[in-house]
């Protein structure tokens, strides 16, 4: 079980409880959910989003109005699952699931393509077609150096089948000609799993592009959550899956009011050019710590997916409320992490909220802030879908969720209010010229550590140190008077009966607000 003290390696800062970015209703037509969105990054006025079975929604104004149709492919069908996508040429793409004519449910990966931004769509091309086995919950991404489109999705031999004999894979193909022809689908993943459709099917394949074009998937299974790259464009992948997190458990779970629940992955790499350039980060949920505790977290590599960080907390909370159906964007301008997720933090019932989180400093700490303008309760006897979706570029944020109140389905967006949002980064509190607070020594610790700070000028300054929870557990120095200069203050934690877990200490004056973080461990 995750310990929230130990591994939620986070400082944040709450955003009071109520929204204030826009909501915009993009449609409640035709019972939408599961729905996706995606910012056309040469022009992020215009969006393409989707939801299910076949709705269509795109807008030519930033998501402040959007045009609502439906897509239809008379050879291929449109059965859900739907991920929109835009190209270097800005072609708009739309990908789902397929039931056609001849052929069988979802016997394929369907792409469709349209040329005038939303307008009209062709009929499609298509992948992964392997007799009547079922192909289902797919993801694409476009490599903006080369302008290939790579898509990895689950393979079942028989879809809900306990037959041990039936299985379940992932499988990747790309296009190199904008979607027109599709490369013969290749199995990546090592253990397979069940046909189930739950904790041991593997499933949750989203694809990230690497900083020199190498192809990022990560997946959830028997196995826990797993890694996966290929450096040649998809052609060869790794003999052996790298692990991330055991996923303690598992990927489905229950939340009340939801008719079924997920936790499945996401993968996004930082081509920014900044300073995480080249971070892989996998964003999910679960309930490791407890069914009445479902949180949201990250898990990063710095070394292109060798290793991974311990899980971090991105609500910031306290234990014992519901966070589900999280979904992650990276604004490849600016390097920062948009997550968007429901939340049940406000309330002692089924009313839902929808939240966003946004880490500036490469998921280090991470602002917490709601978006939804009014709560709803679900009914779990109307499915719900099983994902939502974030984009961002160039510091334009765009969610996408579904709304369910009183039986009726509808999906919005919000208008993000990037400035208004109140920043959480370390390296901007600490360009105050008056004082600078350095970090302790040693970190982690195990008893005791030392805090260093410099003061600029003469006044008062007060050191205290607050649990993770921003609830204020020992001070320091308490509204003293220090002359300029560099001080060091010992602090024995013993002696203060404190748990092990993060904490961090912060320098606070006239002009000084300085805060940083140091682990206590056992």
């Amino acid at each position: 079980m995750k310990n929230l003290g130990i591994l939620a390696l986070v400082i944040t800062l709450s955003v009071a409880a109520f929204a204030q970015h826009q909501n915009v209703m993009i449609s409640s037509s035709n019972s939408p959910e599961e729905p996706c969105i995606y910012i056309n990054p040469k022009n992020t006025d215009q969006l393409i989003g989707g939801a299910n079975i076949n709705n269509l929604y795109y807008s030519n104004d930033g998501g402040y109005t959007w045009t609502v149709s439906t897509l239809s492919s008379t050879s291929n069908g449109v059965w859900g699952d739907p991920v929109t996508i835009v190209d270097t040429a800005g072609n708009y793409y739309f990908f789902h699931l397929s039931w056609p004519q001849s052929g069988s449910w979802i016997d394929r990966i369907v792409c469709q393509k349209s040329t005038d931004y939303g307008v009209t769509w062709n009929e499609g091309s298509y992948m992964g077609l392997n007799g009547t086995k079922a192909q289902d919950k797919e993801w694409a991404v476009v490599d903006w150096t080369n302008n290939n489109m790579y898509v990895t999705w689950t393979q079942f031999d028989d879809y809900g089948s306990s037959n041990p004999d039936d299985l379940s894979i992932i499988r990747f193909s790309k296009s190199t000609d904008e979607g027109e022809t599709w490369s013969e689908a290749v199995k990546i993943n090592e253990v397979d799993g069940d046909c189930i459709d739950s904790d041991n099917t593997v499933e949750g394949a989203v694809p990230a592009v690497g900083p020199n074009g190498e192809v990022y998937v990560a997946w959830a299974g028997p196995e826990g959550l797993v890694f996966d790259r290929s450096f040649d464009q998809g052609e060869t992948w790794l003999d052996e899956d790298i692990f991330v997190d055991e996923f303690v458990g598992g990927w489905d779970y229950n939340i009340p009011g939801i008719s079924r629940c997920n936790g499945l992955p996401i993968t996004v790499c930082d081509l920014s050019g900044g300073d995480y350039h080249g971070n892989i980060y996998i964003n999910w949920t679960d309930q490791s710590n407890g069914a009445d505790d479902t949180d949201v977290w990250i898990a990063k590599s710095t070394n292109g997916g060798d290793t991974w960080t311990a899980p971090i907390r991105i609500n910031d909370d306290p234990p014992g409320k519901q966070q589900f159906f999280t979904w992650m964007s990276i604004d490849q301008v600016t390097g920062y992490l948009w997550f968007v997720w429901y939340d049940r933090r406000n309330y002692n019932d089924d009313n839902t909220d929808v939240y966003m989180g946004v880490s500036k400093d490469g998921g280090e700490t991470f602002q917490n802030f709601k978006i939804s303008e009014e709560p709803f309760i679900p009914w779990s006897n109307v499915f719900f879908g099983d994902y939502n979706c974030v984009s961002s570029h160039n510091d334009v944020v765009r969610p996408i969720w579904t709304r369910l109140h009183e039986g009726s389905l509808s999906v919005w967006t919000a208008i993000i209010d990037v400035d208004a949002l109140i920043s959480t980064d370390i390296s901007e509190q600490e360009i105050t010229p008056l004082a600078s607070l350095e970090p302790n020594y040693p970190n982690p610790f195990m008893q005791s550590t030392f805090i260093s700070f410099k003061l600029k000028r003469p006044g008062e300054v007060s050191l205290k140190i607050f649990n993770m929870f921003g609830n204020e557990v020992v001070t320091l120095i308490n509204r003293e008077f220090r002359n300029p200069g560099k001080y060091v203050e010992h602090f024995e934690a013993s002696n203060f009966n404190l748990s092990p877990g993060v904490y961090y200490f912060t320098l606070a004056g006239e002009g000084i607000n300085l805060k940083r973080k140091m682990m206590l461990v056992k």
